[in-house]
């Protein structure tokens, strides 16, 4: 409902967010519409029942209130929108230029309306909120609800530097032009929007007024103590990030903290590995055996080139397998250069600036890759560690482990590869379910996720899930596409781990072809993983770590030669990448540093492109 256009005469808009407030919204209005009455100038106010999504007869009855008195409106909503959701929808359909909502239960007392109002329309305020917590006027609150509000309220007040006593009362105002210039900042949609608006406002200098108010609970709060306020602290942790942290991350910076973290990695393994003998391992490598590593890692590059022209063609766009081989190569060498995986954008650009592929289509396209490479490496990984307990080969690695690290049990170590590989299982069953969710037209995550829980942090993880699940959803509803890109990703990724199997025995580590092969991929696969956290430019020191890990604690391998060879196989597809980068950088004409500059803002906000 838009009636924005037409707002001659109204200077108060209140909202009244409802959800199931059947027994009590009748008489909220009346009490609202007369209390307004007792100080505005008659149709100078609007009462908006921001109806959401609900079950009961609230709808009805906001419609027959709507239909009766054309100073209020029923804003109606088929789906629950959470409460910031449903107070910003209203908020876009009202008419006053002074934006006022509270609680349907008139918690607050109602003869505080007038000094919150005249806060904001009088200018002294850009944003007014009452406070249940200033000195001198402390509500009386049941235990259940006041030791939560202030521990919330104190972590408010440390992790965001936020001078407010309360910040989740309902009973706020805010100007036409503070809205909107804040709700486009604003991503939580529940509980957690009241905070994350006044702390926004405050961080845009705009003026945020504070007052005491006679405050007394009425009927159940509708949060959940323990899903929503452990939801709402993820969500302090996410604003600090997004609001003081974020913003310092400069492209130098950045750089220089995957350096650093790079080197520290590093430096934190001679604490227990002796950086001679592990150099006297890597001069002591086969070299042919390295060579023929090298040449078997660059046969997966094509591979990505036609993987990648599958995913583009089921979004609609065909190109040339070298063309797009060549944008792949520059895109990894970005990210062996830029942390936190930028190089993703210099593939976007690659595309935009030689292609004229839209922005959003490009990072849709990366997105399908990443989710097929991020399936495939768990199910590699589960997979043979599964098949490690299965088989019986558990015991062998048990027997090596204990003898090999002083003090290790045996039965502790077999509980822990039990557990790990029940892991792995549960790991392989995610990933079944998530491919044959998206095989459905509709993906069932929502649904389980909000079975365990209905706060605003586990919308946010069902909307990740979703995301996740539709990108794979892309390709799947073409049966023969969706088996192209399997079978390309797991021979990349097989590939990947024949070229550390090769670096392996270029060591002569003296393990039988099966034990090789098994430890290989296991090794690899959650190296690759451990790669996945964005800490340092091409996830170098996380894949030695983990490889290291992995191989001298499974296998009769010295830490030094393990480490050897980690580090020479992370090396030799290093080099490969690099090597086809540059020439794909010459062959196209593009430099690393303008394609990331380019794509800055369009990751963030890529309807801007168009």
């Amino acid at each position: 409902m838009d009636r924005s256009g037409d707002r001659a005469g109204i200077e108060v808009s209140v909202v009244l967010p409802a959800y199931n407030e059947a027994r009590t919204i009748e008489g909220t209005v009346e009490t609202t519409l007369s209390t307004l009455g007792d100080f505005l100038p008659p149709g100078t106010f609007e009462v908006l029942v921001a109806e959401d999504g609900c079950d009961d007869r609230t709808p009805e009855i906001a419609g027959r209130l709507a239909a009766e008195d054309p100073r209020v409106c029923h804003v109606h909503s088929e789906e629950r929108l959470g409460r910031g959701g449903a107070l910003e929808r209203a908020f876009s359909a009202a008419r006053g230029d002074t934006l006022v909502y509270f609680d349907t239960d008139l918690a607050t007392d109602m003869r505080h309306l007038e000094e919150l109002v005249e806060r904001v329309r009088s200018g002294d305020a850009d944003v007014a909120t009452g406070s249940r917590w200033m000195p001198g006027r402390v509500a009386d609150r049941p235990a259940k609800r006041g030791i939560p509000s202030r521990v919330y309220n104190g972590l408010v007040r440390l992790v965001l530097r936020s001078p407010l006593r309360d910040h989740q009362c309902g009973f706020k105002a805010l100007s036409r032009d503070a809205f909107e210039q804040l709700h486009h900042r604003v991503d939580d949609e529940h509980w957690f929007w009241d905070t994350e608006l006044l702390v926004r406002a405050q961080r845009a200098g705009l003026e945020v007024a504070e007052f005491p108010v006679e405050w007394e609970p009425k009927g159940d709060t509708k949060v959940d103590l323990v899903r929503d306020v452990f939801g709402m602290g993820s969500q302090i942790l996410r604003l600090w990030w997004q609001v003081s942290v974020s913003p310092r991350i400069t492209r130098r910076v950045s750089v220089g903290a995957g350096a650093l973290l790079t080197v520290l990695a590093l430096a934190l393994m001679t604490l227990y590995l002796d950086p001679r003998a592990v150099l006297a391992e890597l001069e002591g490598a086969n070299r042919r055996l390295v060579g023929l590593a090298a040449a078997v890692y660059l046969l997966s590059w094509p591979l990505r080139g036609a993987r990648y022209r599958d995913i583009l063609v089921e979004l609609g766009y065909r190109e040339r397998l070298g063309f797009l081989t060549g944008a792949v190569f520059v895109s990894q060498t970005g990210n062996l250069v830029f942390p936190a995986r930028a190089g993703d954008g210099v593939r976007a650009y690659v595309m935009k600036a030689r292609r004229g592929l839209p922005y959003p289509t490009g990072f849709a396209s990366l997105a399908v890759e990443r989710v097929f490479d991020l399936l495939t490496i768990t199910v590699l990984g589960g997979t043979v560690l599964v098949g490690y307990v299965l088989t019986g080969s558990a015991d062998a690695i048990i027997a090596t482990l204990s003898g090999s690290v002083p003090g290790v049990d045996p039965r502790s170590a077999r509980v822990a590869l039990t557990v790990a590989a029940a892991v792995a299982a549960a790991a392989i069953l995610a990933v079944a379910a998530i491919v044959v969710s998206a095989r459905r037209e509709a993906n069932l995550i929502r649904r389980l996720v909000t079975r365990v829980s209905s706060d605003s942090y586990a919308d946010y993880v069902a909307g990740v899930l979703e995301s996740f699940v539709g990108d794979v959803q892309t390709v799947a509803a073409d049966p023969a596409a969706f088996a192209r890109i399997g079978a390309s990703s797991l021979a990349i990724w097989a590939l990947d781990v024949v070229t550390a199997i090769i670096v392996l025995a270029a060591f002569d580590v003296g393990l039988a072809t099966p034990t090789l092969v098994a430890v290989g991929f296991f090794a690899v696969s959650v190296g690759n993983l451990a790669k996945v956290l964005p800490l340092s430019p091409g996830g170098i020191g996380l894949y030695e770590a983990a490889f290291t890990l992995l191989v001298a604690g499974l296998t009769p391998v010295t830490g030094a030669t393990a480490f050897g060879a980690a580090v020479l196989d992370h090396a030799v597809k290093n080099l490969v990448t690099v090597a086809g980068g540059v020439v794909s950088m010459l062959a196209l004409n593009v430099s690393l540093t303008r394609a990331v500059d380019e794509t800055g803002g369009a990751d963030a906000d890529p309807e801007t492109i168009e």
